[in-house]
């Protein structure tokens, strides 16, 4: 699967994003992604991560071995060091 194709999707499913991923392996099936939401507003890591996995839909289970993930509102976005 290609970084750009997951950037997408999340992109898609939440827009108004700022989505960053990149395969960490080369082997189109490792990731980790960088996704900053207004959509995270209020919510738990855990509700994060499953946005993040609801827009990724089947890719999930059948094309994504693993994904790392690092969800922020647009605030701790700009707040982070």
């Amino acid at each position: 699967m290609d970084p750009k194709e997951i950037e997408e999707m999340i992109g898609q499913a939440l827009p108004g994003s700022r989505v960053e991923v990149r395969d960490y392996t080369g082997g189109g099936d490792h990731f980790e992604a960088l996704v900053v939401s207004p959509a995270f507003e209020g919510k738990t890591l855990v509700e994060r991560h499953q946005l993040v996995y609801g827009a990724l839909g089947d890719a999930m289970r059948v094309r994504v071995h693993a994904l790392t993930l690092k969800t922020l509102t647009p605030a701790q976005y700009e707040n982070r060091r």
